[in-house]
C-alpha cells in the first residue's frame, strides 16, 4: 500500500472536519510561524501545528527550544496519533540516512503523509555536500509532496531526483509592526554617505568572508561617505573563543586600527537589536561561497536594506539583489566592486509595504492549507 493510500485510511481523523493537524519540524522557527495566515482562508481548512516537543522530555511541548527535534524519532511518530500530516522543514542535520529511513517507515506504517520543504540543497553548515546529499536522497524520493522557495531550486530538484516541487516564496521575517516602523523611520533617516555591512557572526562552513572584506575595505574609500561596518561574535573574533578565527580576527583588528572599517564585536543579538542593526545599513553583503536560500535576505527586504548577494545558490531569485560572483571556485573581485558601486548609486530601497508582505503570507498559507487538504483526500 502506498503512503498516499495509507494517508486516506489512517485511524486518526482531524479534530474537527475543518482542521488539519500538522507535525512540523520545527514549529517555532520564524519561517514556520509565518506560515500561519493573517486571516482565515476562504473555504480552506484551519491548519493547527503541534508545538515542538521538549527534547529533554518529548512528552511535553516547548516554545523556545526544539533542537534536537524529538519528532524525527520513529518512536515519537508511532506514539503520537494526534497529527494528520508530517512537514519537515529544518533540523535533520544530525540524522543519518538510515535514521531518516526509519522516520519514513514510521510515517508509512501509521498512515501519515510526508511533506518536505527543501530550503537547502547544499547545507551551509557542512564543509562538503556528501552528507546532505545522502539525507536528501532518502527524503526527496519518499516525500508525498515537495515545496521549495525559488524556481531555480525547483529545477535543480527536478534535474537531480525527477520530482516536481511547488514553488512558494519565503514569507516575511520581521514582524508586521516592526516593518511599519521601518517604513516610517527610513525616509526620516535619509543621510549622506553609504554604510555597507558584513556580518561574520558565528562562521558557517559556507562563509569565507576574509577575501570579501579585503576587497571592500580597499574600495569603500572611493564611495563618498562610504563606511564599511563589520559585525561579529566574540567566539569568532576574540582569542579564547570556541570558534576563534585568528587570521580573520587579526585582519579586522589591523583594518580597524588603519581606519578602513568599523568593527562591532558582540554576542548573539536578540531580534529587536538585530532589526535595528540591519535598518542602520544601506546594504548588507552576504559572504557565502555556497548555499541555497536566505532568511537574512528576507529580513533586509522587510527593513529596506539593499542586499549584495553571491551568484551561488538561488538568492537572486528570492528578490532584487546586487549580484557578485562567489562560489567554491573563488571570488570574482571585479563583480564585487561593481555590485558595491551599483548599490551605492541606488541607495537603500524602501522597506516592502506591510500590506504586500501580509498578502504574500496569506497566499503562502492558503497554498499550504490546500496542499495538506489535497494530500489527505
Amino acid at each position: 500500500m502506498s503512503l498516499r493510500q495509507l494517508s486516506r485510511t489512517g485511524s486518526t481523523p482531524p479534530a474537527r472536519a475543518d482542521t488539519i493537524r500538522v507535525a512540523s519540524v520545527p514549529a517555532s522557527h520564524v519561517y514556520v510561524r509565518h506560515l500561519d495566515p493573517p486571516h482565515p482562508g476562504d473555504g480552506l481548512p484551519r491548519v493547527e501545528r503541534l508545538a515542538d516537543p521538549d527534547p529533554d522530555s518529548p512528552g511535553r511541548s516547548t516554545v523556545s527550544r526544539w533542537w534536537p527535534p524529538a519528532m524525527l524519532e520513529p518512536e515519537w511518530v508511532r506514539a503520537h496519533r494526534d497529527f494528520d500530516v508530517f512537514h519537515l522543514q529544518f533540523g535533520f542535520d544530525a540524522q543519518t540516512p538510515a535514521q531518516l529511513g526509519g522516520l519514513v517507515a514510521a510515517l508509512r506504517e501509521t498512515g501519515r503523509p510526508l511533506v518536505q520543504t527543501v530550503h537547502d540543497l547544499r547545507n551551509p553548515h557542512h564543509a562538503t555536500r556528501a552528507e546532505h546529499d545522502a539525507q536528501l536522497d532518502v527524503l526527496i524520493p519518499a516525500a508525498d509532496a515537495l515545496v521549495t522557495l525559488t524556481p531555480g531550486a525547483a529545477a535543480e530538484i527536478r534535474r537531480r531526483w525527477g520530482r516536481d516541487a511547488r514553488v512558494l516564496p519565503h514569507p516575511h521575517v520581521v514582524e508586521a509592526d516592526r516593518i511599519r516602523l521601518a517604513r516610517i523611520r527610513r525616509p526620516r533617516a535619509r543621510r549622506e554617505g553609504f554604510r555597507v555591512g558584513v556580518h561574520v557572526k558565528s562562521l558557517r562552513a559556507s562563509m569565507n568572508p576574509l577575501p570579501i572584506l579585503r576587497v571592500l575595505a580597499a574600495a569603500i574609500g572611493e564611495i563618498p561617505g562610504g563606511v564599511l561596518q563589520v559585525n561579529g561574535h566574540r567566539d569568532v573574533l576574540r582569542p579564547g573563543g570556541a570558534g576563534y578565527e585568528p587570521e580573520l580576527g587579526a585582519y579586522l583588528a589591523e583594518a580597524e586600527a588603519a581606519g578602513l572599517l568599523e568593527l562591532h564585536v558582540h554576542d548573539f543579538l536578540p531580534d529587536a537589536a538585530l532589526w535595528d542593526y540591519l535598518e542602520s545599513l544601506d546594504a548588507s553583503v552576504l559572504p557565502y561561497r555556497f548555499g541555497t536560500h536566505s532568511g537574512w535576505l528576507e529580513a533586509c527586504r522587510d527593513l529596506g536594506t539593499a542586499v549584495i548577494a553571491p551568484t551561488c545558490g538561488y538568492y537572486r531569485e528570492q528578490g532584487p539583489v546586487f549580484a557578485y560572483g562567489n562560489d567554491e571556485d573563488g571570488l570574482d573581485e571585479e563583480s564585487l566592486l561593481a555590485a558595491l558601486h551599483d548599490a551605492a548609486v541606488a541607495g537603500a530601497p524602501e522597506p516592502l509595504p506591510v500590506e504586500h508582505r501580509l498578502g504574500e503570507r496569506q497566499a503562502i498559507a492558503d497554498a499550504h492549507a490546500r496542499l495538506y487538504r489535497d494530500l489527505l483526500r
